[in-house]
């Protein structure tokens, strides 16, 4: 896929990115989508041994995103602690509760799911990105919120944070035009495998 936006304005360039690869994603049959989490939740699973981190960050699919929820389960089934990102407020950084399948979660708006407050806040040091679109360079699209440029800029900054975009190989662009606050990807993991952007 090579999409190149044909306009200075850098938000514009951005929307029309992320329009371009979220109609790619959506074209996606459904045979495709089951295949595709099987095999992220083999590839990262593999991540996940390699890196040895204390807690992972995962998200509740929406919209046609790349279902988590087979990689949840073979994260949990292999003991590692897991969280959900919450949205406390527009212009905040996210913060996480504690997660595993199974758990009760409120349901928000946009069909978002997270965990209750009595689930206790977490900080994870490994996290699964959701994102619109991406390059091999690590550079993301979100949905336009910022939250999760916010929330890794403040976990970077107090400690180990190690970012894993995660999608369908589909909404691969060729490249992103990155602002100075756009946090990288040190990872995109896709169910054609592992892109380790500078390598």
């Amino acid at each position: 896929m090579s999409i190149v936006p044909q306009v200075s304005d850098l938000a514009t360039a951005k929307a029309e990115l992320r329009k371009a690869a979220l109609a790619a994603r959506a074209a996606l049959g459904e045979a495709e989508r089951i295949a595709a989490a099987h095999a992220i939740a083999q590839l990262g699973g593999e991540i996940v041994a390699g890196e040895r981190p204390a807690r992972v960050s995962l998200f509740f699919s929406v919209k046609g995103e790349i279902d988590t929820g087979p990689l949840a389960q073979k994260l949990h089934a292999a003991g590692v602690p897991l969280c959900l990102p919450v949205i406390v407020r527009k212009g905040a950084p996210l913060v996480f509760r504690s997660w595993k399948p199974g758990d009760r979660l409120d349901e928000k708006p946009f069909g978002l799911r997270e965990p209750p407050e009595s689930a206790g806040q977490v900080t994870p040091d490994l996290l699964f990105v959701p994102l619109a679109a991406f390059d091999a360079a690590g550079a993301r699209v979100g949905y336009g919120g910022g939250f999760y440029d916010r929330t890794l800029d403040k976990l970077r900054g107090e400690g180990p944070a190690y970012a894993v975009g995660l999608a369908f190989a589909a909404q691969e662009v060729e490249a992103v035009p990155v602002a100075r606050h756009d946090e990288p990807l040190d990872a995109i993991l896709t169910e054609a495998g592992v892109i380790l952007p500078g390598r």
